[in-house]
């Protein structure tokens, strides 16, 4: 019998509506002992799952608000258990003192992420689904919040079972053909083995390849706009921000600090940083300003490299476009609104994606925002298919194939079939670690560690 939890479902802010949630063996009971139906004939407990009742919750000093409550019966629930949502206004008052109600009435505080938890536990969703809750709550873009939900409806899930179970299915054969030899079972064939290990080493391969775009989407990336003096860095800041972030004038150096601003691009967060024009000068103040920009340029993941499309490149432009080789670079060409006199065959032979924009005027912005998906491999993600979410996602995916690569080198040499076996068992582990189907307490605990309260 587990305990009843209950916990603020909603932001603790003054909002038009607040949720407490309940849920175990006694959120009807518990709730009855704090909510008072209107009709009376729709108490609570008389009440089947997915039902509504309007009325008043109350505590020992009276009435606190009116109420809408909604009832889940175990197992058609959110948690599996039974769980009774209490709607009221979303005063912070208000739901405090329901709250506190609540836990009069018999219920426990619950920790951070108990309910979905609890979820987990009672075989509502994998540990991927349960990890994707968190990224549904926090997404802030729709290719975000779809992939989100794809996991929190298993895609993920499906996708590792099917791997999984084919590798089963030649372990066991091989197992049953060793330990009942004198049984009519049929020798497991090298070529078939060897499809089956190809065929998952592609699968959690191609898992891996989504794990950075899918880190760029969910998290963001740094950003950092970075070019000689006056060639329109802050105004392209200013462009991108839709205010006045950066000062703009046509004296070189006016931008000295680094001037730091959060903007979306398309279905990608850009935490900007708008650095000071790259150049030998002999003012201390800017000399400082320069060497912050230079160290943010090495730091960051994405590098917007500014030049001026109103005249030639200059050996400063050069200097910067050879200081971001190896780094994923958007050489953007500023400036678009004047005649074209930069020299963009040698850009383009220095950088993947060069892209033409007037940040004076706003044109080009869209090109910008396809470059960036295309740089953080943001557009090659598809939001029906799996992506992995987390670090520790990752490294079950990078155990598993490299127990698969094992089997198949042991394999391609010539080892013994059970030596084959020993890594794929490995493989089918690290599977079974990634969806949670065997896992530690320990893992679990920091799998929801990150969870808020009431989740």
């Amino acid at each position: 019998m587990s305990h009843t939890i209950a916990a603020i479902s909603t932001p603790t802010a003054p909002a038009g509506l607040g949720v407490i949630r309940l849920s175990g063996d006694d959120a009807v009971a518990v709730a009855c002992r704090v909510f008072r139906a209107a009709d009376a004939t729709r108490a609570l407990d008389r009440l089947d799952g997915y039902t509504a009742a309007y009325g008043h919750v109350f505590d020992a000093d009276g009435d606190i608000d009116d109420c809408i409550a909604l009832v889940f019966r175990a197992p058609h629930s959110y948690t599996g258990e039974d769980v009774v949502e209490l709607s009221c206004h979303g005063g912070v008052y208000l739901l405090q003192r329901v709250l506190r109600a609540c836990f009069a009435a018999g219920a426990k505080p619950a920790a951070a992420g108990e309910f979905t938890r609890r979820a987990f536990i009672g075989g509502k969703m994998d540990l991927t689904g349960a990890e994707s809750v968190m990224d549904l709550i926090a997404a802030d873009g729709r290719l975000a919040a779809r992939t989100a939900l794809a996991a929190r409806e298993g895609v993920t899930y499906r996708r590792l079972q099917g791997v999984k179970e084919k590798l089963l299915a030649v372990a066991a054969q091989f197992g049953a053909f060793v330990d009942y030899p004198d049984e009519d079972i049929p020798e497991l064939r090298a070529d078939t083995l060897a499809a089956t290990i190809t065929e998952a080493q592609r699968a959690i391969g191609a898992l891996l390849d989504t794990f950075d775009a899918g880190r760029v989407l969910r998290q963001g990336v740094d950003t950092v706009i970075v070019g000689a003096p006056n060639v329109g860095k802050s105004t392209l800041m200013n462009c991108l921000a839709g205010c006045e972030r950066s000062i703009v004038t046509d004296v070189a150096g006016t931008t000295r600090d680094v001037v730091e601003e959060t903007v979306r691009l398309g279905d990608v967060t850009l935490r900007l940083a708008d650095t000071a024009g790259i150049r030998d000068t002999d003012d201390t103040v800017e000399t400082i300003g320069v060497d912050m920009a230079r160290r943010r340029m090495a730091q960051a993941a994405l590098v917007l490299a500014v030049f001026d499309g109103s005249r030639a490149l200059t050996d400063a432009d050069k200097a910067i476009a050879a200081a971001t080789e190896g780094a994923a670079t958007i050489a953007v060409v500023n400036k678009a609104d004047c005649a074209e006199r930069t020299d963009r065959a040698w850009l383009e032979t220095h950088f993947d994606c060069v892209i033409t924009l007037s940040a004076k005027r706003g044109d080009g912005v869209d090109a910008l925002t396809d470059a960036v998906a295309q740089v953080t491999g943001v557009e090659r993600l598809d939001a029906a298919e799996p992506v992995l979410a987390t670090e520790r996602q990752r490294d079950c995916a990078v155990r598993c194939l490299a127990c698969l690569n094992e089997a198949a080198d042991a394999l391609t040499g010539g080892m013994t079939l059970d030596a084959v076996a020993v890594s794929l068992d490995g493989a089918i582990a690290a599977i079974l670690d990634l969806t949670g189907e065997r896992t530690t307490e320990a893992v679990v605990d920091e799998v929801f560690a990150r969870f808020c309260v009431g989740k």
